[in-house]
């Protein structure tokens, strides 16, 4: 009996291996001037239409402004802008998804809405099918992209929310605006 203990033993590290090679999360697949992008479904707290917005003076040029979201002040992100491309034309299917990301206090979450051209699809990739980013050729800064993901032959990618979003780099543009001035 301690024979089959021990080989069960030997086996559990595979098992593991195993399982989380076929380990699949789900990403929420949205166009962005023409292009296939997705985040992990875990970070996403809702979907809405774009209505609403309130321009604030003087942030960077990627926030298009906030929205009142239930009682809360939610900052919008122009994803297009923040990936160096011109402004997202607003449409009937453009939306806005709010995000929950890491704030520069360690601990603390916050909402943050994106505006994309439209919503996709919510898909289930296995790990197996994420290769890493590459480190050259992409149109957007390599640290933006989590991964690679491979679905029905086609490729989505798979943006890093916490590096995008990054609410001490965003506040360091918004100094910068700040401090250019009127001219």
């Amino acid at each position: 009996m301690s024979a089959l203990v021990q080989t069960d033993k030997k086996l559990l590290p595979a098992l593991t291996a195993a399982a989380a090679a076929v380990e699949e999360k789900q990403y929420l697949t949205f166009l962005l001037g023409g292009e296939m992008f997705s985040i992990n479904i875990l970070c996403i707290k809702e979907i809405i239409w774009y209505a609403n917005l309130t321009e604030v003076p003087m942030m960077p040029a990627c926030i298009r402004g906030v929205i009142n979201l239930r009682g809360a002040v939610v900052p919008v992100m122009d994803l297009s802008s923040r990936f160096g491309k011109p402004s997202t034309p607003v449409t009937k299917s453009t939306c806005i998804v709010i995000i929950e990301v890491e704030t520069q206090t360690e601990g603390e979450r916050q909402n943050m809405g994106l505006v994309v051209d439209s919503v996709q699809a919510v898909l289930e990739i296995a790990s197996s099918e994420i290769e890493q980013a590459p480190s050259f050729g992409a149109k957007i800064r390599p640290d933006f992209i989590e991964g690679i993901g491979k679905v029905n032959g086609k490729f989505v990618i798979l943006l890093n929310v916490n590096r995008v979003l990054s609410t001490e780099e965003i506040g360091q543009m918004g100094q910068m605006s700040g401090q250019a001035g009127p001219m």
